[in-house]
């Protein structure tokens, strides 16, 4: 029977070199004293976790059945610091496990040694005289260096500043060092996610937290912040270190009085009646806590009226110093109260209390103050507040009913009422479209001014009886030279403008060729009164030679009368050159 040990790579994370080791066979004698002889060597990071596998190693045995059965442990060699390590055993491969069971440190220790030691499980009792078979092997680890983050030396003692501190007082100092080999040189900051107003500031050299601005106990008595320290040149090594930093508490604030206090007094108190108690806050915090004392301003106009007692607790009270008082004379007094603290240094304030004098009933109850009521001692009796009730119902009620009159009066106004009532301007002193423009003018207001009525009879006012029989187109020379060119009346005479415009709308009305118009306009007339000569173009010098007029038959029906005008004309003036 005997065993031997051997050792295996381990495809474990963090391993840079498997174990290496030989077979040897060995007679399996009793050893409990036995020299190791096999040498089995493991490597792995500094930065490893703990419970990672180092390596594994497997002792030979010969034997069958349970007597291959092994158990190992390990032996730390003389200030080899074996308790880095343990050693489990796998029951299915019979292997021994070295398992990592404290971090490593290659600055401190770069190689670890230990002797592992392999047994068998199970004696059998006929060699139990030669006692336990076991062997022994050299199992060196050596850690390889991995660039790690500065560490932190905690700061001795919790980070103070007093409130008052002046900007750029020094708090504390913070201190890192790269844990390598190379020792390389570190910068601090502040994370200033920790920092937002930016209260601290910290030296990048030497670590030296200083105040950035001035500080408020009252707002903030404590300020957390991380301080950060890095590799100078490789920013990504990085480590983080939270601090506390305590405010101390500086008397910079006076005592107040807790409430703007307000008190009632009857007009019958009697002297030493108390009135009031007041009490006192500080947003400051002494460490000996708080000691307030109280007294009245001597030279206040109302103090002979009332008395102050302090009742050595922080608080006060306030007495009624004589009998009585007249609400007519005075109904409001106003005390002024001085506080002061314990300090240092002491600082005080002058706080007022207001006191009404009010009406009491027999008992001492309040019924009323000329300002303020603070007690409501009678209340409405139920029938008052019906009658109240009705008298706003009824007012309610007449406020609908007028609304509701001026709607319905508004709703039967006539329409002329609300017609906007202007002159009616119209104008006649511009030219329209011709004949075909019969929107231009509205000629119904000039002939309500007029009465052409009787004008379109048989007789037409003086233009000629004897031309009523003929065809209209027979009189238009006549019309074209019967124009009156005597010297003008002192009195506008209308009957020649009357007859005119009588017979031009009989002329339309005649002419079977043209729509009928309801307006109908002409400025081929001038009157008399006009001194100028006429601007017609029916007085044109132009003879028949020079103008023809005959081609605007062919332009269709509405250019015929025009065109039967010229001829007239024409004819006109060639009888009496014939």
């Amino acid at each position: 029977m005997g065993t031997v040990l051997s050792a295996r790579p381990l495809p474990a994370p963090g391993l840079a070199d498997p174990g290496l080791a030989a077979v040897r066979t060995q007679a399996a004698l009793p050893a409990h004293e036995r020299v190791p002889t096999e040498l089995y060597q493991f490597s792995i990071q500094e930065s490893a976790p703990v419970g990672t596998a180092v390596g594994r190693v497997k002792a030979e045995d010969s034997d069958v059945g349970e007597n291959t059965d092994m158990t190992y442990h390990l032996k730390a060699e003389s200030g080899s610091g074996g308790n880095a390590f343990k050693v489990t055993t796998d029951s299915d491969t019979q292997e021994a496990i070295i398992v990592l069971q404290k971090r490593l440190d290659f600055e401190s220790q770069p190689v670890h040694t230990v002797v592992l030691e392999a047994l068998n499980k199970f004696v059998d009792p006929r060699f139990a005289d030669l006692g336990t078979f076991r062997d022994q092997a050299i199992v060196r680890v050596a850690v390889t260096d991995v660039d790690e983050p500065p560490e932190f030396r905690a700061p001795s003692g919790l980070l103070e500043v007093q409130e008052d501190a002046q900007v750029g007082s020094l708090v504390g100092v913070v201190t890192a060092r790269d844990p390598d080999a190379a020792n390389r040189p570190v910068r601090y900051a502040i994370d200033r996610a920790s920092d937002l107003d930016q209260i601290f500031d910290i030296d990048e050299d030497t670590g030296a937290i200083v105040t950035g601005k001035g500080l408020d106990r009252e707002t903030a008595g404590w300020h957390n912040i991380t301080v950060l320290a890095m590799e100078a040149d490789n920013h990504a090594q990085l480590s983080r270190a939270s601090l506390r930093i305590r405010i101390l508490d500086v008397n910079d604030n006076p005592p107040e009085l807790a409430t703007p206090y307000e008190a009632a007094v009857c007009e019958d108190a009697k002297p030493g009646q108390l009135i009031q108690t007041i009490s006192v806050v500080d947003r400051d915090e002494p460490q000996g806590g708080h000691r307030f004392y109280f007294r009245l301003v001597p030279e206040a106009p109302s103090s002979p009226h009332f008395s102050l007692l302090d009742i050595q607790d922080n608080t006060a009270a306030v007495h009624t110093q004589h009998v009585g008082f007249n609400r007519q004379e005075q109904d409001v007094f106003f005390l002024p109260i001085l506080v002061v603290d314990s300090g240092p240094p002491t600082l005080s304030s002058t706080g007022t209390l207001t006191i009404r004098i009010c009406g009491c009933d027999s008992s001492g109850a309040i019924q009323s103050c000329n300002t303020t009521a603070f007690v409501m001692a009678a209340s409405l009796s139920p029938g008052a507040l019906i009658a109240l009730l009705v008298c706003v119902l009824i007012l309610v009620v007449l406020v609908l009913l007028i609304l509701t009159l001026r709607r319905h009066h508004k709703s039967h106004l006539s329409p002329d009422e609300d017609e906007d009532m202007r002159d009616n301007v119209i104008k006649y002193n511009d030219e329209g479209g011709g004949e075909q423009d019969t929107e231009a003018y509205d000629m119904s207001a000039l002939r309500s001014l007029y009465d052409f009525g009787e004008l379109k009879g048989g007789d037409a006012g003086g233009g000629g009886g004897g031309d009523a029989g003929s065809p209209p187109q027979a009189r238009l020379p006549s019309e074209r030279h019967s124009l009156p060119q005597g010297p003008p009346s002192p009195e506008p005479d209308f009957s020649v403008f009357r007859d005119f415009i009588s017979r031009k709308v009989a002329l339309a009305d005649g002419d079977l060729s043209v729509p009928p118009y309801d307006a109908f306009q002409t400025y081929a007339f001038e009157g008399a009164d006009s001194p100028a000569a006429s601007l017609s173009s029916l007085h044109s010098g132009s003879s028949g030679s020079e103008q023809d007029f005959a081609f605007l038959s062919s332009w269709g029906p509405r250019f015929r009368p025009l065109a039967a005008l010229y001829a007239g004309h024409r004819a006109d003036d060639e009888a009496p050159a014939s």
